[in-house]
């Protein structure tokens, strides 16, 4: 049990600052900051199948808020898990078994990379892996106490998370593959999954009002199922298709009447809850690999025990084909070698070079960009290029988890939409204010920094939310983008408002008009038809015009006639009760360019006088 574990733990410290969270795990770390209360308060609208963990995680970050500090307890869990791996395989075998499943368990990507993820799935491995033993020990002559601590510790291990409760289905397979007959036995069994189910009857209420959680996952298909096998088994070429043939090999023997067997035990826990869950989701998704975690106890299981099948094949090869001897408990114990140790070590170093043939892949690991996403190299754009006082968006609003992530890159930083903070609202985002709000506000500012999602910001997909269909409109409207800063599917991207076109009315000044002053004194024309030719300047000579009228053909020649009147002719005023006034036609309805219908003949009026 000690060598895996030691071995699990080493690679699970190796590299365990990448510097850098992603989303799930900074929603751990900022969660898991807040106060029991906001917690509490948080699990009644969301996240209530993590509500243990985020308890949990509480405490820890109480001795020191940082990324390695949030990983610590996955690393632990999962170094855990490989020695009680190891003890399922000695307990049911023997300890060249436990040792070698222990170490293939340790060596597996997929433990390591989970062993370095702040959240819970590591834990809830180590929990249905002690359960699975526990349950053993409680079938093979344990008392009423070995079954209620299994029930205990399956319980516990649910409340981490609910889906850990098709580990049941994987027991009662056990059981049924071992045909066991004793009332004991079936009985104490449904007695501890009856009180799990009960136990966890609260979450499954409330869990079932937040569904709307997991509404992003699609049906599994045969390439989801195979994709989880390489997963289990060692997603590198080569190492796959020797642990599948060794896997096989191993379920020779797979059902003993009256006890459970290696295979009889490690099947079921790595085929059962995987295949429940992804039946399910065909009606109903919810499958995702990391639900099932778990079920990784069981492959190097298998593929220990038929390593020992094997070893026994060439064992009896070399004593000449006589049988090895028995176990007293019935189990085969096969002297495989004339020297039993070279056994042990040559299964070691097999699993050695398996481990150095996946290498790469667990370096690669290692790089914060090979998560679904790099929060903190989001963190350290913004703290380049934002400065205090400036304002930013976040589009959609769970991207505003790398602030909450990284508090310190954002100080100083404006929050256009927010209007609650997540503590406080009891979400994981906060609460934002309304469409109109947001139009707003975004209308007050001339350039604002853009956190959001890349593929939002290309159009490849529409946000159902009213806030974030606002964002994204006045966006596009009003603000010209920037050359955008990708970070992963992230964008960090400043949007400067459009100027003005030139005609719009809010950039011209209103006109202003001249004080009002006192009109010349108005000069009657003499009666009678002008003379031809241009009016001579200054003021026109007295007399009536024409009662107020210009009779027909009286300006049927000359410059007047034409609809033009030289310079200064008509100096200012009006056509006032039948007079011209002096001076250019500068106001009044002459000025404007028109005399009265049948004032001019064939001329209603005249332009530009």
């Amino acid at each position: 049990m000690g060598v895996p574990a030691l071995v699990m733990l080493a690679v699970g410290l190796w590299g365990l600052d990448r510097d850098g969270m992603w989303r799930d795990e900074a929603v751990s770390f900022q969660v898991g900051r807040r106060t029991v209360p906001q917690i509490w308060l948080l699990l009644h609208d969301v996240d209530a199948v993590h509500g243990l963990y985020y308890l949990l995680m509480h405490a820890v970050l109480a001795v020191h808020p940082g990324e390695v500090v949030l990983r610590l307890p996955s690393v632990c869990a999962a170094a855990v898990t490989a020695g009680l791996v190891a003890a399922l395989g000695t307990r049911l075998a023997r300890p060249r078994v436990g040792l070698w499943a222990g170490l293939l368990y340790a060596g597996a990507p997929m433990a390591g990379h989970y062993a370095q993820e702040g959240r819970s799935y590591a834990l809830v491995a180590a929990g249905a892996t002690g359960a699975t033993l526990l349950f053993v020990r409680a079938v093979q002559g344990g008392t009423r106490r070995d079954w209620w601590a299994y029930g205990a510790v399956l319980g516990l291990t649910c409340w981490l998370h609910e889906f850990a409760v098709l580990l049941l289905c994987a027991h009662a397979g056990s059981l049924a593959l071992a045909r066991a007959e004793r009332v004991r036995v079936w009985r104490g069994w449904g007695c501890a999954a009856g009180g799990v189910v009960v136990s966890l009857l609260p979450m499954v209420f409330v869990s079932r009002g937040q569904a709307a959680q997991v509404a992003w996952l699609r049906r599994p298909t045969a390439d989801t199922a195979e994709g989880l096998l390489r997963g289990f088994l060692g997603p590198a070429g080569g190492v796959y298709e020797v642990c599948l043939g060794l896997a096989l090999v191993g379920l020779v023997g797979l059902a003993r009447r009256g006890e459970v067997t290696l295979a009889g035990v490690a099947l079921p826990l790595t085929v059962v809850p995987p295949a429940v869950l992804m039946l399910v989701s065909q009606v109903s998704p919810l499958y995702v690999d990391r639900y099932v975690l778990y079920a990784l106890s069981g492959a190097p299981l298998v593929v220990a025990a038929g390593a020992e099948r094997v070893a026994g094949v060439v064992g009896r090869l070399r004593l000449g084909g006589r049988r090895a001897p028995t176990a007293p408990k019935g189990h085969p114990q096969l002297h495989l070698l004339p020297q039993p140790p070279l056994v042990t070590l040559t299964g070691v170093l097999a699993i050695v070079l398996g481990f150095l043939h996946q290498l790469p892949l667990l370096r690669a690991d290692r790089d914060p960009g090979t998560r679904a996403d790099d929060l903190g190299a989001v963190s350290r754009v913004v703290g380049r290029e934002l400065a205090g006082g400036d304002a930013v968006v976040f589009l959609p609003d769970d991207v505003r988890n790398v602030a909450l992530a990284y508090p310190r890159a954002f100080r100083g930083v404006r929050d256009v939409a927010l209007a609650a903070g997540p503590a406080e609202s009891g979400t994981l985002y906060g609460r934002e204010a309304g469409p109109r709000e947001v139009r707003r506000r975004l209308g007050r500012l001339d350039r604002v920094w853009v956190v959001a999602d890349q593929d939002l910001l290309a159009g490849h997909w529409i946000p159902r939310s009213p806030v974030e269909r606002a964002k994204l409109a006045v966006l596009n409207r009003d603000f010209t983008g920037q050359e955008p800063i990708l970070r992963d599917r992230t964008a960090v991207r400043l949007y400067v408002r459009n100027p003005l076109p030139v005609d719009s009315p809010s950039i011209h000044p209103l006109p202003i008009h001249p004080p009002p002053v006192d009109p010349p004194p108005i000069h009657p024309l003499p009666a009678g038809p002008l003379p031809a030719g241009p009016l001579p300047a200054g003021p026109l000579p007295a007399g009536p015009l024409a009662s107020g009228s210009l009779s027909a053909g009286s300006l049927s020649a000359g410059p007047l006639a034409s609809g033009a009147l030289a310079s200064g002719s008509l100096s200012a005023g009006s056509l006032a009760s039948g007079a011209l006034a002096s001076g250019p036609l500068s106001a009044g309805p002459l000025a404007a360019g028109s005399l009265a219908s049948g004032l001019l003949p064939g001329r209603a009026t005249l332009a530009s006088a």
